[in-house]
């Protein structure tokens, strides 16, 4: 099996172990002594070269990839298409289905309201949602509270990592990727809440609909529908013009694909993938149904450009989202490395996989880097330590999200730390 694949089926939890125990509090990652300067010519001589050769063995379909370094953006590329089939050319504003990149908007929202004091992360869900009330498979109906669900050890699971049929295919849960004929937010949390938790909360970490869960919780505190809240607490403070829950200009979407041979094939209408044990159900049209449930883990879009502006604004210590200890908290580790949200060497903070061993992760960023990405083809990292943002939209699945193009993206932004600075060519 493919060694990226791998660590994705292991985040999602369909890897041998679909769930693992929680030993850890929060602490600090190990220090890492690299410290890296990339320049914007190295930059484009390291990375123009990947994304070239990711094109030319037609392993995507098109990209945006945006790098920025103490505040400033060194490196900005739109390639390939964003219709292969009309030979139309991806843009730099080209609009993506974000998927789990969805999750970190999310969280923050919901961490904003703790910073208001409207919001607690010890605070029950059931004060916030009432009827959901999953109970242990031994029918004793345990606390969740609002910490389980931005640390994913709520109890819950995604129904891709079940085989089919399982319990969540059976209660017809969506997990915000497939789009059900007129399923709301709450009859989805419903059918979710009948269906037995996989652990007692806080003792074992699986990725999961959890975020979904939290959406209705800060819908709940924020006083309005989750769009709304989001929109005030988030993307309307940082200026993020084209990100939300649905399709402003429909014209920039890019058409999604999925890996095939020898080429990638164009999304249906509905989609499945298989992963692992389970399928992934894709149903690219929810991004323009109006009357599609906001699905706090995967149902937004936006552009990479106000993903970048999204975390540097926590890179920077979260003005005017969030206070900066609540960001530090949000990039501490709160579930240790036995989670393996990204494989070896990474733990669980607040809103994404936190690095905690660069050396056992066989990764070139720094302790404390935060990663994570989305299943309809994109990467992001933030490294702190070296003030190094990196977000790369692809409108290919898997490839660029846990294929070989998100590693080797990371790889050349480091190595261009390490290169003399050249004039690249320039690229359309």
């Amino acid at each position: 099996m493919n060694s990226i694949l791998a660590t994705f089926l292991v985040a999602a939890g369909l890897g041998v172990s679909p769930s693992t125990p929680v030993k850890s509090e929060p602490r600090a990652a190990v220090t890492s002594a690299v410290a890296v300067s990339p320049d914007s010519s190295a930059l484009a001589a390291s990375l123009d070269p990947v994304i070239d050769q990711a094109l030319a063995d037609q392993r995507i379909v098109g990209a945006v990839v945006i790098v920025a370094k103490d505040g400033e953006v060194l490196y900005r590329r739109a390639a390939g298409f964003a219709d292969r089939e009309t030979k139309k050319p991806l843009r730099e504003d080209a609009v993506f289905r974000l998927a789990s990149m969805t999750k970190p908007l999310v969280s923050v929202a919901a961490l904003a309201l703790v910073d208001q004091g409207k919001l607690s992360l010890e605070d029950p869900v059931t004060k916030w949602l009432p009827t959901f009330r999953p109970k242990l498979p031994d029918g004793r109906e345990p606390v969740i509270t609002v910490k389980h669900l931005l640390t994913h050890t709520a109890g819950l699971m995604y129904g891709f990592n079940q085989p089919v049929p399982g319990p969540y295919q059976k209660a017809r849960v969506s997990d915000g990727l497939d789009n059900p004929p007129g399923l709301t937010l709450e009859e989805n949390l419903r059918r979710l809440a009948t269906v037995p938790l996989s652990s007692e909360p806080g003792e074992k970490w699986a990725y999961s609909v959890a975020t979904d869960v939290l959406g209705a919780v800060v819908a709940s505190a924020g006083g309005a529908p989750l769009p709304q809240v989001i929109s005030r607490l988030v993307t309307q403070p940082l200026g993020l013009k084209d990100t939300g829950f649905r399709v402003g200009d429909v014209s920039r979407l890019a058409t999604p694909y999925v890996d095939g041979k020898p080429a990638p094939v164009r999304m249906d209408k509905t989609h499945d993938i298989p992963f692992g044990a389970g399928v992934v159900h894709y149903t690219p049209g929810r991004a323009l149904d109006s009357r599609a449930f906001p699905s706090g883990g995967a149902g937004m879009v936006g552009t990479a450009s106000d993903y970048v502006k999204f975390l540097e604004a926590l890179r920077k210590g979260g003005a005017p989202v969030l206070k900066q200890n609540t960001v530090e908290q949000l990039g501490s580790i709160h579930v240790g490395p036995e989670s393996r949200p990204q494989g070896p060497g990474w733990g669980w903070g607040l809103a994404s996989a936190v690095l905690i061993d660069p050396v056992q992760a066989h990764s070139p960023q720094s302790a404390g880097t935060w990663q994570w990405g989305g299943a309809y083809g994109h990467n992001w990292f933030v490294d702190p330590r070296n003030g190094i943002t990196v977000v790369a939209l692809t409108n290919t699945a898997l490839e660029g999200m846990s294929g070989a193009f998100p590693g080797a993206v990371r790889d050349a932004v480091y190595a261009a730390a390490k290169a003399p600075a050249v004039t690249p060519s320039k690229k359309q």
